[in-house]
Parts: structure tokens; C-alpha cells; sequence
């Protein structure tokens, strides 16, 4: 199963994906894609490996996530990737549109194939006024393009808000 987990900051979306990974009893894959850029990420980061078993695997690629996808899926692994938008952003800082279309393309074409479990985490940006600047307005619109496009391709969506979990699409939790 692969399934599509959206919220805005704080929303429940990450400890969501990790209940889920753990209730699915398969060995699990942390795909990490942030960066510790400042010390406020790094407190973030820190928090989040604080709360994750041990017993986890964990990959950090901030680029290159349809390749460790490829590498890592199989039919008895849960991967949980956390978090696209941040995958996003870290393509949108190369300032590489090439490079943007060739990583997003990856991701899509290879998700239908892909076996076992994946949980994706991703932030909901798009539920506020549009942004001023050039470079967040494109953020925004690659962010929404991308969540259409996957949770297209998942079986189940889930939005979080307040820590709870509102199906979109798919079986209930």
C-alpha cells in the first residue's frame, strides 16, 4: 500500500506516518530529506530521531529520494519518507528547473511499481493567501502539483489537522 500523508506545520502528519509504520509489523525505512541548515531544523531533526525506534533504519537523501526508493522498496520494508516538501524545497535551492523535472518525474514514474509499504509525509501549503514573493508562489504551486500527481497514484490520502487523521481517499485507519 502507499499512502499520501498532508497536514500543515504541527498538524500530526509525522507521528501519523510513524504510528502506521510501526502498526504495519514490516522492518522500517526512515527516508529523512531535511537538511540541518540552522538550529532550529537541527532541533527539529533532533526530535524527531528522539521519537523513532531504534530498531529503524534510517537514509537522509535531501535529492535523489526516487533512486532510494528503487534501492530500498521490498515486499517485507515499510518506507516512510518524511517529508516531500521539504525534498521540494531542497530542489528548488539548486535553481536547476531540469533537475527539478527529472527528480519529480522519477518519483511518479516509479511509485506505481514500487512494492511493499510507503508512507509519504508532506506539508499542505496551499490552504492560505497566495504568497507574495516569486520564488514561494512557485513553491506553493510545484508543492500542489506534486501532492495531486501522488495521491493520484496512492491508495489511501489522509489530512491531518489537530493530530487527527480525515481520509481523503482510501480505506479507513
Amino acid at each position: 500500500m502507499h499512502e499520501l500523508i498532508l497536514g500543515g506545520a504541527r498538524s500530526g502528519k509525522s507521528r501519523l506516518a510513524e504510528r502506521l509504520a510501526t502498526e504495519s509489523a514490516l522492518q522500517v525505512t526512515y527516508v529523512a530529506t531535511s537538511q540541518p541548515l540552522d538550529g532550529e531544523m537541527s532541533s527539529r531533526i533532533r526530535q524527531h530521531r528522539e521519537r523513532r525506534p531504534q530498531r529503524w533504519g534510517l537514509i537522509e537523501e535531501p535529492l535523489e529520494l526516487a533512486r532510494v526508493l528503487e534501492e530500498q522498496a521490498a515486499q517485507d520494508r515499510c518506507l516512510l519518507v518524511d517529508c516531500l516538501t521539504l525534498w521540494l524545497t531542497n530542489l528548488l535551492m539548486l535553481d536547476d528547473g531540469a533537475r527539478l523535472n527529472q527528480e519529480c518525474d522519477a518519483l511518479l514514474s516509479l511509485l506505481p511499481a514500487l512494492p511493499g509499504r510507503l508512507i509519504l509525509v508532506s506539508n499542505e501549503t496551499g490552504l492560505g493567501v497566495v504568497p507574495m514573493g516569486e520564488l514561494t508562489r512557485r513553491y506553493v504551486d510545484e508543492a500542489g502539483l506534486l501532492h495531486q500527481a501522488i495521491a493520484e497514484r496512492c491508495q489511501r490520502v489522509v489530512f491531518t489537522v489537530a493530530g487527527l487523521p480525515m481520509i481523503l481517499k482510501g480505506d479507513p485507519l
